[in-house]
């Protein structure tokens, strides 16, 4: 039986871990061909080499989506390697190193993150929409976070750009709807990644991130990667500018 992205390209930013690497493989496995873009080589290429594995076909492409000319070289890369590009995950993000009230938070840090979480995604966006007018559409997943929901005390410019992305995802969706380009966004809570493992293993935060889950655990990198095959595929066909809530119930207490 064919995959849900059978034949189809599918490219994914931050894809060297975490989220990332899940939804790339769970890419191939539906049958997509993947490419791979992340400021990270060792982990890119392991994601490629785990794709290639399974039988799937990948290739990575070092890239920092703060800089418009490696993104647009990314963008010309896939398409020039698979001809097309069908679907996108715009996942690369950071949470920042400091954690401080706005306040006493760095202004170098801020800029960091928000160059990386929210200018990183828009100039992902604006590359690939270009390349899916031209072949007649696609679909733009972007990976917004369960802080983009709520206030987040302490990371206030994670908590921005968070917002910035849903609500660049909206925009877009509704700017680029009859162009046959479908855009949404999913909004993990605590989900075992690299980025969180730290907090994770802290005797005392650790457990507090675990209890504010109703579910009682934190979510894994695949049950994100699920939703966002989903919103890939043509069975969300209807679906644009939603941010999916994947989050174990986090926002909703």
């Amino acid at each position: 039986m064919a995959g849900l992205l059978a034949d189809k390209v599918a490219l994914v930013t931050g894809g060297s871990s975490g989220i990332g690497r899940a939804t790339a493989l769970a890419f191939a496995r539906e049958g997509a061909k993947v490419v791979i873009a992340d400021i990270a080589v060792e982990g890119g290429e392991e994601t490629v080499r785990m794709i290639k594995e399974a039988g799937g076909d990948a290739i990575f492409v070092q890239t920092d989506v703060r800089r418009a000319e490696e993104v647009e070289a990314l963008i010309n890369l896939a398409v020039e390697t698979y001809g097309r590009i069908d679907c996108a995950f715009n996942n690369a993000g950071i949470a920042g190193k400091t954690e401080a009230p706005i306040a006493d938070y760095p202004e170098e840090e801020w800029l960091e993150v928000l160059s990386t979480n929210l200018t990183g995604v828009w100039l992902c966006m604006k590359y690939e929409i270009r390349q899916m007018l031209k072949q007649g559409g696609g679909v733009i997943v972007n990976n917004a976070s369960a802080a983009g929901l709520l206030g987040f005390p302490g990371r206030s410019p994670y908590g921005a750009s968070k917002h910035g992305v849903l609500g660049i995802t909206k925009t877009a969706a509704l700017e680029y709807a009859q162009a046959g380009i479908r855009v949404n966004a999913v909004c993990p809570g605590w989900i075992q990644t690299p980025m969180i493992q730290e907090a994770l293993d802290d005797p005392e935060r650790g457990p507090q991130i675990v209890a504010s889950e109703p579910l009682g655990r934190v979510g894994t990198s695949e049950e994100v990667a699920e939703a966002v095959v989903w919103l890939c595929s043509d069975k969300a066909s209807f679906v644009i500018g939603h941010g999916m809530v994947i989050d174990g119930g986090l926002t909703i207490i």
